[in-house]
């Protein structure tokens, strides 16, 4: 078959499981965790085979596109369409969407390879020969499942009993079962003719649309609506929000595959992992003699078995055994590896509490399309922070209406625009930004630009910035 599949990725998740490093605003698909590449980066060069695969259609919101564009533009990966979700409805509407996209622009016999940016997969012959079976059994006529080989009773994930033999390495789908406790996994295991479910599916578009228009209306009706209203904005298809938000809540397993006879799955032997805990993160990372992970400024000293992992401050660990310290710039993690499946129930006691919900949604760090700012420190009526802007790149023309903002330039060189004035500042020189008076930043040079920005006033918040010129397409 020598029709190209179309990747279709799916990274517009907030989960916060492995936190502290990630969080509602940087979640684990951005992420480095310990390789020089984030986990979408690695989920785009996995689609990089230009033979195989057209350029990658990507399901994301508003709040991620700019780190999507940005993480592929630096690995240099084309992406077909970055398609932006106006509020989260899980998989079933947005597949469903990409699905018509996929329709429109290559027909409805194309094959689209659903695919998840935050799981860790091994590329090699094993990984490329199961997406070969499912896209043979999708060609066939099937809507195909990609079904993990288990490697242990693992109570995270949910499993799929297999059925008959089709032929050619797929088989039907007898059951789905919601993820089981420990003795059902165990049973499970014991059993055999269980695999893990994935969440990675092969579809082909005119069958995956006809069986959503019987078994899912609803979810049809608003995808159909969400797209025929969408708009471009640069880079970006804005699907319509007053349309998507009438999608019912649901994903893909319950709205279609749960339901359909045209279900297949293809038992993968892949080495694959979600990354939905730091249990797992251990069990894929380098471990030393002492079946130690550690990443970052660590110093271990009779440990064992254990994750350490700091992204800011040195952490010392001694004579523990089996246990995940994480550390990030603000926060840190310390739990028993094998509560690491339940740190997402400490996020939402963290989450319910005013002086710490902040620790859940936002880093110290926050990137922005131009560069960033990290926040140094929080006063009363004050706050300092460190600015950095990319080469060429400049922040919108703006104004506040309750802060004032003094600028140090510490690397590179600045032109600042304040009212009607452009003043250029090399290193060691600043300028003050009055309240209300309209001011822009840019980087002119070729090396990134730092300064230390020191903002006073009666009201700090970053929702106090009204932009008159964006070339970022924010409000």
């Amino acid at each position: 078959m020598s029709q190209k599949i179309i990747p279709v990725i799916m990274a517009g998740g907030k989960g916060t499981r492995l936190w502290p490093l990630s969080r509602s605003t940087a979640p684990k698909q951005f992420m480095d965790l310990m390789g020089k590449k984030t986990l979408f980066q690695r989920t785009l060069e996995r689609v990089g085979n230009e033979e195989l695969y057209e350029a990658p259609i990507i399901l994301t919101n508003a709040e991620f596109r700019f780190l999507v564009a940005e993480q592929a533009r630096l690995i240099d990966r084309p992406l077909a369409k970055i398609l932006l979700e106006p509020v989260a409805r899980n998989t079933a509407p947005a597949l469903a969407v990409a699905a018509l996209i996929v329709a429109r622009d290559f027909g409805e016999d194309a094959i689209m390879q659903v695919l998840a940016s935050d799981h860790e997969i091994v590329e090699n012959e094993v990984y490329f020969g199961s997406v070969a079976r499912a896209r043979d059994a999708a060609a066939k006529g099937r809507l195909v499942t990609f079904g993990i080989t288990p490697t242990e009773p693992a109570t995270g994930y949910g499993y799929i009993e297999k059925g008959e033999e089709l032929g050619g390495g797929a088989f039907t789908v007898k059951r789905f079962i919601e993820k089981p406790d420990q003795e059902k996994a165990e049973r499970l295991i014991a059993e055999g003719g269980y695999l893990w479910n994935s969440g990675m599916f092969m579809l082909p578009v005119g069958l995956f649309l006809q069986e959503l228009r019987q078994l899912a209306p609803d979810v049809m009706d608003a995808a159909t609506q969400a797209v025929s209203a969408s708009k471009d904005d640069l880079d970006f298809v804005r699907l319509d929000e007053d349309a998507f938000s009438k999608a019912p809540d649901i994903s893909i397993d319950y709205a279609i595959f749960e339901k359909t006879p045209m279900a297949a799955v293809v038992p993968s032997p892949i080495e694959w992992s979600d990354l939905g805990s730091w249990d797992s993160v251990w069990k894929l990372g380098a471990q030393d003699d002492d079946g130690n992970v550690a990443d970052g400024r660590t110093t271990l000293l009779d440990t064992r078995n254990s994750l350490v992992l700091s992204k800011d401050i040195h952490v010392a660990v001694q004579g523990l055994s089996d246990i995940a310290v994480i550390a990030s710039e603000d926060a840190v993690y310390v739990g028993r590896m094998e509560d690491s499946q339940n740190v997402g129930k400490l996020v939402k006691f963290l989450a319910s509490k005013k002086a710490t919900a902040p620790l859940t949604e936002t880093h110290r760090t926050s990137y922005r399309p131009w560069g960033g700012y990290t926040s140094v420190l929080n006063g009363d009526r004050f706050q300092v922070k460190r600015l950095f802007v990319k080469p060429g790149r400049r922040l919108s023309l703006q104004k506040h209406h309750h802060r004032s903002e003094h600028w140090i330039v510490v690397r590179g060189t600045a032109e600042v625009t304040v009212g009607e004035r452009v003043i250029p500042l090399r290193e060691n020189e600043s300028v003050y930004i009055p309240q209300g008076e309209l001011h822009r930043l840019a980087n002119p040079g070729k090396i990134l630009l730092e300064l230390i920005e020191v903002q006073t006033g009666s009201y700090l918040g970053e929702d106090d910035i009204i932009r008159i010129e964006d070339e970022f397409g924010r409000e």
